[in-house]
């Protein structure tokens, strides 16, 4: 396999990890080096323009990398392995990240275009335009330069809103298939009732209503994995909408969604679960989903400690197997309490093999954010790793030199 490089930008002296919904700072600090690189809107750092080193990143495949995202100075790669942070070859800056596989990410522009980009070299897939979406239920056009705009497409209505929409407003998901380079991209703007896909040579993307025409149980978008061409929605109603992405009939899609006759909620806690909640002030967070290597959905429940020592909790719930007998009257969540020898990836919503050579650590959930599709109005950007064993956060240094917009955990291939 070809090995990919970035330039290492600068080594940083062991300091305190910024916990917590901190700002992280991605400017360089009085009397700190910085390699950043000059724009329009900064300073002239021509003096730190001669402290880049020439050392070059050779990331191993599959070993955990952390995506830095300034929007306005573009990205840099931190290596927790050696603690380092580096540049890539490219410049990203003005591109927002929604989602990766690999070592692509996809990604859009402030002209509201979508592409795939390989963040070690200077590969780039242009994906078809928003506007040749194709769908019975909604239509988008564009409108301007940077905008574009969709509306329902409705006879008996000929007043519909038209609703404009802004980079901002993308949330996305990508898989790319190692083996062959085939991809499947999924978007959504947020908040709003259809998905658009498209997958390796379309020229359009597909529709994928989230409302209309849709079973009441597997109505709405809360979260959405996707995992091959196997799409995973966490329904508002908490129940898992599983779409297969892989069919060349006219919608492209087909609903395999198991049927449950309950959603997957919460099971209650018992008062003394309660009461150990309650001191270590948990506030429950968000929760979302995740998909096992073997195929089954995770329900992730999310909480922020009042505790200087750790800030974030989780825990991980699956279906009760009897819940699909029909015999079956009422169900509860079952805890998940270890992912044995895997690891989990939050921002990208599935669990790999944990390897010590590859610094994945096993029973384990790196996380950035847990609000990556639906955003909270308290969005906090916190990076780490749980161990759902010791119930521990482990932190990173150097971090807090840079104030950077985003966060993103991936595994180059």
């Amino acid at each position: 396999m070809e090995r990919s490089t970035l330039k290492r930008t600068s080594s940083f002296p062991d300091i305190e990890a910024v916990q917590g919904c901190s700002t992280l700072n991605l400017l360089p600090k009085a009397g700190s080096r910085s390699t950043l690189k000059r724009t329009s809107s900064i300073p002239d750092f021509e003096p730190v323009k001669s402290l880049r080193s020439t050392l070059i990143l050779q990331p191993k495949a599959g070993s955990p990398l952390l995506m830095l995202i300034a929007e306005e100075y573009g990205c840099r790669i931190y290596n927790p392995e050696d603690g380092r942070v580096y540049e890539p070859k490219s410049d990203f800056s003005g591109y927002r990240f929604l989602g990766s596989s690999g070592k692509w990410f996809l990604v859009v522009d402030s002209r509201m275009k979508l592409y795939i980009i390989d963040v070690f070299s200077e590969k780039r897939i242009d994906l078809p335009p928003l506007e040749s979406f194709k769908g019975s239920h909604f239509k988008i056009w564009r409108e301007g330069e940077e905008n574009v705009k969709h509306m329902l497409m409705d006879d008996e209505d000929p007043f519909c809103d038209e609703i404009p929409h802004a980079a901002e407003d993308l949330r996305g998901r990508l898989w790319v298939d190692d083996k062959n380079g085939n991809y499947v991209v999924v978007w959504q703007f947020e908040m709003y009732p259809f998905l658009g896909f498209c997958r390796t040579g379309d020229d359009h993307y597909r529709e994928i209503p989230t409302e209309l025409e849709v079973q009441r149980e597997l109505r709405g978008l809360n979260d959405m994995v996707l995992k091959g061409y196997n799409l995973y929605v966490y329904a508002t109603r908490e129940f898992i909408r599983h779409l297969d992405l892989s069919g060349q009939d006219e919608d492209g899609f087909k609903d395999v969604s198991e049927k449950h006759r309950l959603p997957m909620w919460m099971p209650s806690m018992t008062m003394k679960e309660r009461e150990r909640m309650k001191q270590k002030r948990s506030i429950p967070s968000n929760k979302g989903i995740a998909v096992t290597r073997a195929g089954q959905v995770l329900v992730v429940f999310t909480y922020d400690l009042g505790t200087s020592e750790s800030h974030r909790m989780f825990h991980l719930y699956k279906r009760d197997p009897k819940d699909l007998d029909p015999k079956t009257l009422d169900t509860q969540l079952l805890e998940v309490h270890s992912l044995g020898d895997e690891a989990l990836f939050y921002d990208l919503g599935i669990t790999v093999p944990a390897d010590h050579t590859l610094g994945i650590e096993p029973n384990s959930i790196y996380f950035t954010r847990d609000d990556r599709i639906c955003h909270n109005k308290l969005s906090c950007l916190d990076i780490g790793v749980f161990n759902l064993a010791t119930k521990t956060v482990k932190r990173f240094h150097g971090l807090s030199n840079f104030n950077f917009n985003d966060a993103q955990w991936f595994l180059p291939s």
